[in-house]
């Protein structure tokens, strides 16, 4: 579909990702028109294989015929390409800011997302023992206060509004808005709250913002869908293990 000036915009996807729903999440905060198709990651496309043959995954942004791959980097492409962010979209929003430091503590954030809570999530979510699983959960759990803390700093103790972008949002809350229907489907199928009031009250407060903004209710899937989803993989993994 073209986005507006003749220009093509392709996003290949997968609704259950994460990294998905952060593209798609900017891509609706810029208000731009786009085509999505949905890859079966059991079958992937030849266009999928074609775009991103190094990590053949999700989610991969075609504009103009060039592939772009790997979701922060696809928000920065967002962020940094004219089209995307002037006349293009007819959007004025950006996500990270222009202040280079500001910008700079944005991107750490943004990697700690990925790093200290991505990662080991994932490495759960591939689990085939309901005692591995809690061992890689666990380690997302205590890599949660210090997400808080960046949170802190960059609203000032939530003075400055309690999204990481202040009162509007930002890069971080893009990355990390991605997760959101996961962490309250964790707690519907573990009872693990992620961002507790009294532990972490700055993420739950985010949590339950970011959950209302207009962005979030149009974009991010459905929690029991996603709840369905977790228990298939997380029996799908467990038959693996009883091979």
């Amino acid at each position: 579909m073209a986005g507006g000036g003749g220009e093509e915009v392709t996003l290949l996807g997968h609704w259950g990702s994460a990294f998905v729903l952060r593209v798609r999440l900017a891509l609706y905060l810029k208000g731009l028109q786009y085509s999505y198709v949905e890859e079966d990651l059991r079958n992937k496309s030849d266009l999928l294989l074609r775009c991103n043959p190094v990590h053949k995954s999700v989610p991969v942004l075609i504009h103009n015929g060039r592939p772009v791959c790997e979701s922060q980097i696809i928000l920065q492409y967002i962020d940094e390409t004219p089209f995307f962010s002037g006349s293009g979209s007819g959007s004025t929003c950006t996500l990270l800011p222009a202040d280079p430091h500001e910008r700079a503590v944005a991107r750490f954030w943004a990697a700690y997302v990925d790093d200290e809570i991505g990662a080991p999530w994932d490495k759960a979510f591939r689990s085939r023992t309901e005692e591995e699983r809690a061992a890689w959960m666990g380690k997302v759990a205590a890599a949660v206060p210090g997400l808080e803390r960046g949170l802190r700093e960059c609203t000032d103790g939530g003075r400055k509004g309690c999204l990481f972008g202040g009162t509007g949002v930002g890069f971080v809350d893009v990355v990390l808005g991605g997760v959101a229907p996961y962490v309250h489907a964790m707690e519907k199928v573990s009872g693990l709250r992620l961002f507790d009031g009294e532990r972490t009250p700055l993420l739950a407060a985010w949590l339950e913002r970011f959950g209302e903004l207009e962005v979030a209710r149009a974009v991010l899937p459905d929690v029991d869908r996603v709840v369905g989803y977790v228990r298939m993989i997380h029996a799908k993994n467990a038959a693996k293990g009883a091979e």
